[in-house]
């Protein structure tokens, strides 16, 4: 953690001494708009804590922290709480639990300080683009205080907090993807209509077809896996819904009366909902308490391996941090990299993520260019191009999906004697899905419910 931690600083010192609303790049970076760079650097220090949470929930580093004097007495039992605990799991999540409330304490505080900013004339505007080294001494002021914290009710209390932030930014994410998907079909359909349209007309068609191809095979891996004929009802009726809305959500996509109000709609931003909708049935159904409805991977690659003529792997090797953990770590990741560098022309969208249809450039960027140094150039001068305190609350979301995605959405017992899975992630995750396919479908049918406003 104190390397990860060291590394850092030294990028926040040599990154942006200035203190200013434009910060410094080296002279290998090509120029870039201050909005971009900004976002980029939040976004790093959300993938820093992200790294030292999974550093520290890793199995080895457990064993270091159970030496720390008063963490974990004897790895037996937690201080003030007279009871057995499993220390092998307790004490990395409730370090995750604890990087992550400093991370969303930090992101949270600049959310409110940030509310109402409308142009980098500002002053606040010189806080939230400079004074880098600042307020990674700031953040890791809060991440260290952190574990002060008493044991208590904290992680249960935190855990709640958690759900709800976590189901929060899947719907972000959600929302996200949507944008992507459209700005995706758009890009190609305009490319298709200028020139060279075979081409990429298949490279659309082939997409699209994969997309639906990956989406049937996790249809029956799913029901072959997750589903019992006598049993698992919950799962069945899970995967039969959601397989019911991607029909629906398809073919309302490529209807005539939609299609002439969004000529760019189609099937590829429906499949590409279709995929990551069944990704999130999948993530749901392995948060189940039941285990016999609930494989782990392990155990799956385990059976396909028994019916085969292939060796299965040791019965020793424990599965420590679940697939859909890894998976969902991955699509955070993408997410928050394609939300610092969004520039959409959705205007739905755009109106759900509290963004401008475009960010203008303000200035020559040949311009900012100072003794072999680039320099961000402000391009909010005028307004700025996306919600300051929005974005902040953002990440503050992001920082609870990640300590959710990295703790397996486990809810801890009230005596802290064990984890278990909880039905409340599985609804949380189970019912984002569905607000989500609503949201898409919103963004098809709403030029032709609100046919007096421009959805150009």
């Amino acid at each position: 953690m104190g390397a990860c931690l060291a590394i850092c600083s030294l990028a926040s010192c040599a990154s942006c001494l200035c203190g200013s609303a434009s910060c410094l790049l080296c002279s290998c970076c090509p120029s870039a708009k201050n909005s971009v760079v900004t976002r980029l650097a939040y976004g790093f220090f959300l993938f820093l804590g992200t790294v030292v949470s999974c550093i520290m929930i890793a199995p080895g580093i457990e064993a270091q922290l159970k030496k720390i004097p008063g963490f974990c007495e004897g790895g037996a039992s937690i201080p003030f709480i007279q009871a057995n605990v499993n220390c092998d799991i307790i004490v990395g999540y409730k370090s995750v639990y604890r990087m992550c409330f400093g991370l969303a304490g930090f992101f949270f505080l600049f959310a409110l300080i940030m509310i109402h900013v409308k142009s980098s004339k500002d002053p606040r505007s010189g806080l939230q683009n400079g004074f880098w080294f600042f307020k990674f001494l700031a953040l890791v002021g809060i991440t260290v205080g952190a574990f002060f914290i008493p044991d208590g009710t904290f992680t249960t209390v935190w855990f709640y907090f958690g759900v709800v932030g976590a189901f929060c930014f899947i719907l972000i994410q959600l929302i996200l993807l949507i944008d992507f998907a459209h700005s995706w079909s758009q890009l190609w359909v305009e490319n298709m209509e200028e020139g060279n349209s075979k081409c990429w007309y298949a490279a659309l068609f082939t997409c699209t077809a994969l997309n639906y191809l990956l989406s049937i095979a996790a249809v029956i891996v799913l029901y072959i896996f997750y589903t019992k004929p006598d049993d698992c009802t919950a799962n069945k009726v899970f995967i039969s819904l959601n397989l019911i809305f991607c029909v629906i959500i398809s073919v309302v996509s490529v209807l005539p009366k939609i299609q002439e109000a969004q000529p760019h709609s189609g099937l590829l931003q429906a499949s590409v909902i279709t995929l990551y909708t069944l990704y999130v049935t999948w993530s749901a159904m392995t948060n189940e308490p039941e285990r016999k409805c609930n494989p782990s991977l392990l155990s799956i690659v385990q059976q396909t391996m028994s019916n085969s003529t292939v060796a299965p792997p040791p019965h020793s090797l424990v599965q420590w941090w679940d697939a859909q953990s890894i998976v969902g770590l991955v699509i955070f990741l993408l997410c928050v990299l394609y939300a610092s560098v969004r520039s959409s022309s959705n205007a739905q969208v755009n109106k759900l993520m509290m963004t401008e249809g475009s960010e203008s450039s303000v200035g020559d960027f040949s311009a900012a260019h100072e003794g072999g140094f680039h320099r961000a150039v402000d391009n909010e001068q005028d307004a700025v191009t996306y919600s300051y305190s929005f974005f902040h609350f953002c990440l503050f979301l992001a920082s609870l999906y990640i300590m959710m995605t990295l703790t397996n959405w486990y809810r801890p017992n009230s005596d802290y004697s064990a984890v278990q899975s909880a039905w409340a992630a599985v609804w949380v995750k189970i019912s984002s899905s569905w607000v989500g396919l609503l949201l898409y479908l919103w963004t098809l049918v709403a030029p032709l419910i609100l046919s007096n406003r421009d959805f150009s």
